[in-house]
C-alpha cells in the first residue's frame, strides 16, 4: 500500500478540512504496517492556477505545513513535502497531458464550477489542473487516494491516463490508484449556509472554525452559526431538510467519535441554545492542543523548511525511479 494526497496552501486550515482530510489522514498514517508508506503534500504549482503573492504563498505554504504537523502529520513516519521542491511532478504532468484527451477535460465540472462565466480568460493551468493531480498520485504508484466526493471524478480520469499510458505503450508502468473514501468522515458545512461546504475561500471568516481560532473565536462563531427555530429531534429522520442542524450535531459526532444518533439521544428535546455552548467546548477540546503546537511550530520557520526539505529528498528518490521508468517507455534518450 502506497497512499498520496495533497492539500493547497490557500487560507488558513479549517474544521472542514481538518475532519474531513487531515484527521483521516493522520489515522491512515498512524495505521501502516511495514512496508507501507503514506506521502502528503502541499499543492503550491496547484495553487498557481490562479495568481498568489509570491511572499503570501511562502508564508502559507509553512503555514499549512505546521498545521499538518499540529495536527498529528508526523515527517518521521510520513513522507511530508511541498509539491514544487520535487519537479518530477511537473514533468511527468506535460507527459501526461499528450496523453490525455480535451473532451476528458471538458467534463471536469469542478474547471466549469472555477472559471465560472469566465470560462475563456481562465489560464491553462486551471484547465490543465486534473492532469497535474494525475501525475501526484501516479508519480508515486499510488495504490490509494483519500478523496472527497468532490474528487472522486478526478481519481477517474488519474485511472483513465494510466490506462490509456499502458495500453499506448505496452507496459504496465501505472497500477490504477484506488479511492479511500472515509465513510465516517462528514462533509463540514458553512456555519452560515448549511448549503455550502465550509470553504477556505468562503469571504465570511464567520462561516468556518479555523485551526487558528482562538477559544474565545470558536465560542463566538458557533454561538452565531446559523441554526433554525427546532428543537433538536429525538432521531436521525428528524434532522431530514434541516441543513444547519445537521452540520453541528454532526460535527459534536464526529469530534466525539460517536454516532449522530447517540448524540441526539443525550438532546433531544432542547433548543441550540443549549447545545452550542456543549459543542463549542467540545471543538476547544479537539483544537487548542493543535493550535498551541501551531504556534509552536511557526516560531521556528527553519525548522519547517527544513522538514519540507527532507520529505521532498525522499519524495524525489521515488519520483526519480518512475520517471526513468517513464523515460524509458516513451522513448526519451538517456
Amino acid at each position: 500500500m502506497r497512499i498520496v494526497s495533497g492539500i493547497q496552501p490557500t487560507g488558513s486550515l479549517h474544521l472542514g478540512n481538518y475532519l474531513g482530510a487531515i484527521r483521516q489522514w493522520v489515522r491512515m498514517q498512524d495505521a501502516l504496517q511495514p512496508g507501507q508508506q503514506a506521502l502528503f503534500f502541499i499543492a503550491d504549482l496547484h495553487a498557481i492556477t490562479v495568481f498568489q503573492e509570491p511572499a503570501s504563498l511562502r508564508q502559507a505554504t509553512r503555514e499549512i505545513a505546521a498545521a499538518m504537523m499540529a495536527a498529528g502529520i508526523d515527517p518521521a513516519r510520513a513522507i511530508l513535502f511541498n509539491q514544487s521542491q520535487v519537479p518530477e511532478h511537473a514533468e511527468l504532468a506535460w507527459v501526461l497531458e499528450c496523453i490525455a484527451r480535451i473532451g476528458w477535460l471538458n467534463r471536469m465540472t469542478q474547471f466549469k464550477e472555477k472559471s465560472g462565466k469566465d470560462r475563456e480568460g481562465a489560464s491553462v493551468g486551471l484547465f490543465a489542473y486534473p492532469v497535474l493531480q494525475a501525475a501526484d498520485v501516479l508519480l508515486y504508484k499510488a495504490t490509494h487516494v483519500p478523496v472527497g466526493d468532490d474528487q472522486k471524478q478526478h481519481l477517474e480520469l488519474a485511472r483513465d491516463i494510466a490506462t490509456k499510458f499502458n495500453t499506448d505503450y505496452g507496459v504496465e508502468l501505472f497500477p490504477l490508484p484506488e479511492p479511500l473514501i472515509a465513510a465516517a468522515a462528514p462533509r463540514v458545512r458553512s456555519l452560515r449556509d448549511g448549503a455550502a461546504k465550509m470553504s477556505k475561500s468562503d469571504p465570511s471568516d464567520m462561516s468556518r472554525i479555523n485551526l487558528t481560532d482562538t477559544a474565545d473565536d470558536i465560542r463566538q462563531k458557533i454561538r452565531k452559526a446559523r441554526t433554525d427555530p427546532e428543537p433538536i429531534p429525538q432521531d436521525v429522520k428528524g434532522l431530514e431538510g434541516r441543513p444547519e442542524a445537521r452540520n453541528l450535531v454532526e460535527i459534536y459526532a464526529t469530534l466525539q467519535d460517536r454516532p449522530v444518533a447517540s448524540v441526539l439521544q443525550d438532546y433531544a428535546g432542547q433548543g441550540f441554545g443549549q447545545f452550542k455552548p456543549a459543542l463549542a467546548e467540545v471543538i476547544v477540546a479537539a483544537l487548542e492542543p493543535i493550535n498551541a503546537r501551531f504556534r509552536d511550530l511557526l516560531a521556528h520557520p527553519q525548522a519547517i523548511d527544513a522538514a519540507l526539505a527532507n520529505g521532498a529528498a525522499q519524495a524525489r528518490a521515488l519520483a526519480r525511479e518512475t520517471l526513468a521508468e517513464v523515460h524509458a517507455a516513451v522513448g526519451f534518450l538517456k
